[in-house]
């Protein structure tokens, strides 16, 4: 572990992990630690992955000001990532609730990213919200294994608004290919990993200027590559097509048999999509 200090003086932990050319990893959650990563499938084998503990998550600091965990204001630490990295230019890789950082430092430094990789992203900062219906219409679809009809419940007790912390719990096999012994390991480890204080501030409607972030986008030269998980609600396939037709060099691929986490469903078919899209000249 190392650690860098941030533009507001907060300590943030960075992780090194794998061998090969640099690859800049930003973790969802919201705010939950990079452990949760990994090595991404294998993907290590062929990047060194650069993990940054978002702030509050991980080995890195809470900081003073408690609105700097909007994911607007957490852009300068991903440049103070390049900055110690010593790249001039970065491979960023972004996952889930992470997109919204990348997208909105490549808004920001877009001459500093060659390469953009969107792993199940959220991409409220082009205006792409939450679509509800199409979540239900993607988990519907899988209404065989033991576990639905207490995950569908659930669910329609977080879309009325009457959810308990046990639904929350209730709804994670949809976010996973398989609900086996390592999807289990994987989501027990979840809430302990997460900074909800910090996640209950990532999204605050300041943060977000998607008519103006569409606009930038439409010079931007570099490649981007945005992954689905075939199973998932959130993006399904069809709104992460939506989200890479944004970017004037996008592409959306589906990996099959993966809901949300892409990379522990369906490791090799992953690392071989996004190794061999990160090696694009």
């Amino acid at each position: 572990m190392d650690f860098l200090t941030a533009a507001d003086g907060t300590r943030l932990a960075h992780h090194r992990r794998g061998s090969g050319p640099p690859l800049l990893c930003v973790p969802g959650g919201p705010l939950r630690d990079s452990a949760y990563l990994g090595g991404l499938g294998g993907l290590d084998a062929h990047r060194e992955l650069r993990l940054l503990d978002l702030r509050g998550t991980g080995g890195s600091e809470r900081p003073r000001d408690v609105q700097s965990y909007r994911c607007d204001r957490q852009v300068d630490d991903i440049e103070s990532l390049r900055g110690v990295s010593d790249l001039e230019r970065v491979d960023l890789l972004a996952h889930s609730a992470g997109a919204e950082i990348a997208v909105q430092y490549l808004l920001r430094h877009p001459d500093r990213v060659a390469r953009l990789v969107l792993l199940t992203p959220s991409a409220a900062s082009l205006g792409f919200g939450d679509d509800f219906p199409a979540r239900r219409r993607a988990y519907e679809r899988r209404s065989g294994p033991p576990w639905y009809p207490a995950a569908h419940a659930a669910l329609e007790r977080i879309a009325a608004g009457e959810a308990e912390d046990e639904d929350w719990a209730a709804v994670r096999p949809f976010t996973y290919g398989r609900w086996d012994a390592a999807a289990r390991e994987h989501a027990a480890r979840s809430p302990q990993e997460r900074n909800q204080e910090g996640g209950a501030l990532y999204y605050a409607p300041e943060a977000f200027d998607p008519p103006a972030a569409r606009a930038a986008l439409r010079d931007f030269t570099g490649q981007v590559l945005v992954v689905a998980g075939e199973l998932d609600g959130g993006p399904t396939p069809e709104r992460a097509a939506e989200i890479a037709a944004a970017f004037p060099r996008g592409r959306a691929v589906v990996v099959p048999g993966a809901a949300h986490f892409p990379w522990l469903d369906e490791p090799e078919r992953f690392t071989a999509t996004v190794n061999g899209f990160l090696r694009l000249r």
